[in-house]
């Protein structure tokens, strides 16, 4: 019997370390959270903390070993199986024993839950409650998933004596053979686009096809923004003989870290043609999974496995939570940037987790820090931001660049250069001076932020794991980087993980007095305020392809305000909202109908 998950919400990664452990914190309580492994060198730091804490056998790795990343990275996984494991036989001994644990761990479960009414009605039993709560437990209670995910962009060559290694040990690769190799049964989440290389390397991994049972030991999920881009790459890994469990829908820019806007389709668009689409995406898939399985003579599977669809980025409310599950049929629901008010969820060192309580909505923005070049949300006031002004001062630009996991630029060397790090924005800035073209103090003021905006967040979203857990931090001193959905704007203090489940679950309340927009209407604000910006910033020649984008834009944001109004006329849901919803909408769509558009450049 395969049991179905306890919630009906996860833990979404979040940074390089913010979620790095979050599965031994709260995985024996049924909930899924996901590790980001990318960075094998935290990972050792924090399986060596972990090693020392539990008087565990996993010894360190060295550098110098072979193929040193993908067996840290295993080695961590494996480890935290064995820990997420013992918590969570420890825990079913608690509750079996004690009555009060019991009644906490289900006030933790959602209301609708079967598994919460049958353990309250052997609750209430005057005999035989420890034998019946104890086969019970035993048959029905599962641990949260350990996932873990990839960003697939962040897959660096690596060299040797100024050589390429093989592709195999490019970062991205190697923490993908470092989870198939672990013992783990759980998901891998793909994120920030396609990497039809990484997509294939998963081929040469028997755990992520079906077993003769049909069962796959190791899942994709991939996260997506759209339903195109969610068929292109379900099918392509479908050629393969590969099966997409989960499509993961993230809002394009109420989410936390790299913002990928979508053309202006709003979430709610995309979450009906989801719902509408859903079988397409699934028969479409399996069609080409079984030809693709018969052709390598592996297991097949003659019904399409499950595949699930859930959604993230900016819920806020349990009614919000409600309506995403009911009205668009979905199997789960991220909650990701209100988790780093809790302390024991995820790893937050205190002066970080004050700035996040204390933080308004005018201090959650967009940013340029990010070496990627893609929009990256944060907070002001960071002890990366304080630190970096002061360099600025005393005008010294850029970072020490010691894991070079973002040294993608190749514009001044074949093995890649890390557009935050000193060595290349000195070479930039020489540049700007030596610019022949003449330029006003504020064309000049331009292009330097442009340059000298980018972070090290190799090194800033790992210190304050770093910090929380009094691990020693070696080289420069670039405090943290943090990268929080502008929904947090809306949560004000810290709270237990008790609290923050109940809050979920419609039990309480931890939101403040203070009005908050709904999750659609503040993303619908993002998205007019990204079309007015990105107008506005464009100074240069309009091509006839920067005005079709526009208009597209443009078109997409008045079907997304009609598709809305339709919604919450008919939803059932958010009746002491509608009015201010409604009058939201309107407001938008004036501000939309004023917005001009500039003609094209003759």
């Amino acid at each position: 019997m395969i049991n179905k998950p306890l919630h009906n919400f996860h833990i979404p990664v979040m940074g390089l370390a913010y979620t790095i452990d979050s599965p031994i914190r709260v995985a024996q309580y049924g909930i899924s959270s996901v590790v980001s492994i990318i960075d094998d060198e935290i990972i050792e730091k924090i399986k060596n903390f972990y090693n020392r804490k539990f008087n565990l056998d996993y010894g360190s790795i060295s550098t110098k070993a072979d193929d040193y990343r993908a067996k840290r990275i295993t080695a961590y996984l494996d480890m935290m199986d064995d820990i997420v494991n013992e918590k969570f036989n420890a825990f079913k001994e608690e509750i079996t024993k004690n009555k009060t644990a019991l009644k906490n761990f289900l006030g933790m479960l959602p209301n609708t839950s079967e598994l919460k009414k049958n353990l309250q009605n052997l609750l209430e039993q005057k005999d035989g409650f420890t034998s019946a709560i104890k086969n019970y437990i035993e048959t029905r209670l599962v641990p949260g998933s350990i996932d873990v995910n990839i960003m697939t962009k962040v897959d660096k060559d690596h060299f040797k004596d100024s050589k390429p290694l093989p592709i195999m040990y490019n970062d991205a690769h190697a923490s993908l053979r470092g989870f198939a190799h672990s013992k783990l049964s759980s998901s891998m989440v793909l994120s920030a686009g396609m990497n039809p290389r990484l997509y294939s390397y998963i081929e040469e991994f028997d755990d992520f096809f079906p077993d003769e049972k049909g069962i796959l030991k190791k899942k994709i999920i991939l996260k997506v923004s759209d339903f195109r881009s969610a068929m292109i790459q379900g099918n392509f890994l479908a050629k393969k003989g590969l099966w997409v469990s989960e499509y993961r829908i993230e809002s394009g820019l109420n989410c936390g870290g790299h913002a990928f806007a979508t053309e202006g389709l709003l979430l709610g668009p995309i979450m009906e043609e989801f719902k509408q689409k859903k079988n397409e995406l699934i028969s479409s898939a399996h069609a080409l999974m079984i030809a693709a399985l018969e052709q390598k003579k592996k297991y097949s599977v003659p019904e399409p496995l499950e595949m699930k669809i859930t959604v993230q980025g900016g819920v806020g409310t349990s009614e919000e939570h409600e309506f995403l599950l009911e009205h668009y049929n979905v199997n789960s629901v991220g909650w990701g940037s209100p988790f780093l008010l809790v302390p024991e969820a995820t790893s937050v060192d205190r002066e970080t987790r004050e700035l996040l309580i204390n933080s308004k909505e005018k201090d959650f923005y967009l940013s340029h820090i990010s070496p990627l070049g893609v929009p990256f949300n944060t907070v002001r006031g960071t002890s990366n931001e304080i630190i970096k002004r002061t360099k600025e001062m005393k005008n010294r630009y850029g970072s020490s660049c010691p894991k070079k996991l973002l040294a993608l630029s190749k514009e001044f060397s074949p093995e890649g250069i890390c557009t935050a790090s000193k060595k290349y924005q000195d070479i930039k800035l020489k540049e700007l001076e030596r610019e022949n073209e003449p330029m006003s103090d504020e064309q000049f003021h331009k292009r330097k932020t442009e340059i000298t905006d980018k972070a090290c967040l190799c090194v800033g979203l790992v210190n304050s794991a770093y910090l929380e857990q009094g691990i020693e931090i070696k080289g420069e001193k670039q405090g943290v980087v943090i990268c929080p959905g502008p929904n947090l704007a809306f949560f004000d203090k810290e709270v237990s993980l008790s609290e923050m489940v109940q809050h979920i679950y419609g039990n309480t309340n931890i939101l403040p007095e203070q009005y908050r927009p709904h999750m659609f209407i503040n993303e619908l604000k993002m998205y007019v305020d990204h079309l007015k910006k990105d107008i506005a910033d464009c100074s240069g020649m309009i091509t006839s392809p920067q005005l079709k984008k526009w208009k597209t834009f443009k078109e997409n944001l008045f079907a997304g305000i009609s598709y809305y109004e339709s919604l919450f006329n008919n939803s059932g849901f958010f009746k002491k909202e509608i009015y201010a919803i409604t009058k939201q909408l309107e407001k938008y769509k004036s501000m939309l109908l004023h917005l001009e558009i500039p003609r094209l450049t003759n």
